[in-house]
């Protein structure tokens, strides 16, 4: 079967996503996309030029059998003007949403943004989410977003956005990840976006708090992460002192063997749909200390969630420094955990993928 897989912000996690399924497919899976910047731009205007794309695309290969498109792609937009789209099954893929993001203010500019998630949701022939914490938060969210326009709430289409829906989780390349030697002392990583959602202020204060209790422990900085961003928070990362021991960009190769090296990965989150780098770190044998919220309860089993979620600073710091305190713990707990994530490789979660794409077709 012939995709396009249409990508509207290709960096990044979105951009491993389209082509960790493109290599792991059994589909003929043909690329379009554009670079990931600009997100505001791309969501609201991408749609012209992707259509271009796929126009051009389909003269040369042909049209396809379906179009996967990446929840940065206004749906909508791009069958409007792919006028054969009409007659060829959309699924899109939730990465994200612009209505349940976290934002303060919120402006008619944002919700502009928001219109452009829901008239996707609307014109996808079948919608996938990355977790049941993304689906069932933005169906929960909805209604209110549609009832804060002025008239016409097009709520009585919230039924068939639902029926539509699915959950699968995004592939990673687990492949080349194994847990190596952990290092003395242990060492914890932040392995996030250095944005405010990400909330690094919050992980350098608990590290400070966990210095403050005399425990022995390392620090590796890593994520994307921007200028303007890091002179805010260097006055933290420098009251932690010695304990650094990796701060800046990493290659792929480096950055897995930081995984490998680490003892213990955090998250502070203030928004999460997946945690792509928390399923990375716990595959390679870290364990995880997780807010107690966002999608993290589905990633841990229930019988380990009071060791390894958490629901206050002061609660973060005891379950670092119960895991810093016993090796073996943190042994068994990985060993669980390493279970559990090898279900999200490639391998494993492209044959649900391609099954899904195979239903849209079904009968045709």
């Amino acid at each position: 079967m012939k995709v396009f897989l249409v990508s509207g912000y290709h960096t990044g996690s979105h951009r491993a996503w389209a082509e960790g399924y493109a290599a792991s497919s059994r589909h003929d899976i043909h690329l379009v996309a554009m670079p990931g910047a600009f997100w505001k731009w791309r969501l609201s205007g991408g749609f012209v030029s992707l259509a271009e794309q796929v126009e051009a695309l389909a003269a040369v290969v042909g049209r396809p059998d379906v179009i996967l498109a990446t929840s940065m792609v206004d749906v909508a937009g791009l069958r409007g003007l792919v006028r054969w789209a009409g007659e060829v099954p959309v699924a899109v893929y939730m990465h994200e949403n612009q209505i349940t993001y976290p934002a303060t203010g919120r402006t008619r500019v944002e919700q502009g943004h928001g219109l452009a998630t829901w008239t996707s949701l609307l014109a996808a022939d079948a919608v996938a989410f990355n977790s049941e914490f993304h689906r069932s938060t933005l169906l929960a969210a909805l209604p209110r977003f549609l009832n804060s326009f002025p008239d016409e709430s097009q709520a009585h289409h919230l039924g068939a956005v639902e029926a539509k829906s699915a959950v699968l989780p995004v592939g990673c390349d687990l492949a080349h990840l194994a847990s190596g030697p952990k290092v003395a002392p242990p060492l914890v990583l932040w392995n996030h976006r250095w944005d405010d959602d990400k909330h690094p202020e919050a992980f350098l204060d608990l590290m400070a708090r966990l210095a403050a209790t005399g425990a022995e422990f390392s620090v590796a900085l890593a994520g994307e992460r921007f200028v303007d961003q890091r002179a805010r928070r260097d006055d933290a990362v420098a009251a932690l002192g010695d304990r650094v021991v990796l701060d800046g960009h990493l290659t792929r190769d480096e950055y897995e063997a930081v995984l490998a090296a680490a003892s213990i990965v955090v998250s502070t989150a203030e928004q999460e749909f997946f945690g792509i780098s928390i399923v990375e770190a716990m595959h390679a044998g870290a364990f995880p200390v997780l807010p107690r919220g966002l999608v993290y309860p589905e990633r841990i089993p229930a019988s380990l969630h009071r060791r390894c979620l958490y629901d206050s600073a002061a609660g973060a710091v005891g379950l670092l420094g119960a895991a810093l305190a016993d090796p073996a713990m943190r042994a068994a707990t990985t060993a669980v955990l390493q279970g559990v994530t090898a279900a999200f490789d490639w391998r494993q979660v492209a044959p649900a993928y391609d099954a899904w794409l195979d239903a849209m077709t079904d009968g045709q």
